[in-house]
């Protein structure tokens, strides 16, 4: 099985391939802006690298947020033409599960995935060490994080981390930083979709995923319509 993944999600634009023996090529850059551009030429760089074409591809995944939502839009759009085009299955991974997997915590440690959504909140979801979800993913101002956690001792990954980390601070909670990279990586988001697969088999993943949207988009499309709405 050969797996396509890429994300345009937060900051960052990355691709990956995977087949049954392990990861065959990647690509990862920090990226804010520009996503749409550069989104097809690292897919094809990493195909090159890994000698292969679209027509070699078993099954795609890609993130589905939480993100921006231009960002989510260019990511989603591109795998669901590529899905369409080659008839392949498509795997929706969050946001927030690609930064929390690749942290190693100890049996008492949750895992505290967060990125920054500003306006004083945070995008953030608890993971046990096993990686067993402890909440769902929330969006939360940052005065009332504490109330939707357990009680830790929280190892904390993401963007969003620095402004936990001070929460915590506060209320003398303990907690301790990982040195993962805080961007979703396509790496991770292949190896979680590569998991999935085959604990759930590749027929159950024939309906395109839906972006999550925990906060609704500012951008309004004409008639003041939510970009997610259906017409």
């Amino acid at each position: 099985m050969i797996l396509l993944a890429f994300d345009t999600a937060q900051g960052a634009l990355s691709a990956a391939i995977r087949d049954a023996e392990g990861e065959i090529a990647c690509l990862f850059e920090e990226r804010t802006r520009g996503h749409a551009e550069a989104l097809l030429p690292m897919i094809e760089t990493v195909l090159a690298e890994a000698a292969l074409g679209f027509s070699d591809l078993d099954v795609l995944a890609v993130t589905v947020g939480p993100g921006t939502f231009t960002g989510l839009r260019v990511g989603l759009a591109a795998a669901r033409g590529i899905a369409l085009a080659r008839k392949l299955p498509l795997i929706g991974v969050t946001t927030l599960e690609a930064i929390a997997e690749p942290v190693a915590a100890a049996a008492d440690e949750t895992i505290l995935a967060s990125f920054d959504a500003r306006r004083e909140e945070v995008y953030m979801q608890a993971f046990a060490a096993d990686g067993t979800e402890q909440t769902g993913p929330l969006l939360v101002g940052l005065e009332t994080a504490l109330a939707h956690l357990p009680r830790g001792p929280f190892v904390l990954s993401g963007t969003g981390t620095p402004l936990l980390a001070d929460v915590l601070e506060r209320a003398g909670r303990e907690y301790r930083l990982s040195e993962t990279r805080p961007q979703p990586d396509a790496s991770i988001v292949a190896r979680i979709a590569q998991r999935l697969a085959a604990e759930r088999g590749l027929e159950t993943f024939h309906t395109p995923p839906a972006p999550l949207y925990i906060r609704a988009p500012d951008a309004k499309l004409p008639g003041g319509r939510d970009p997610g709405e259906t017409a």
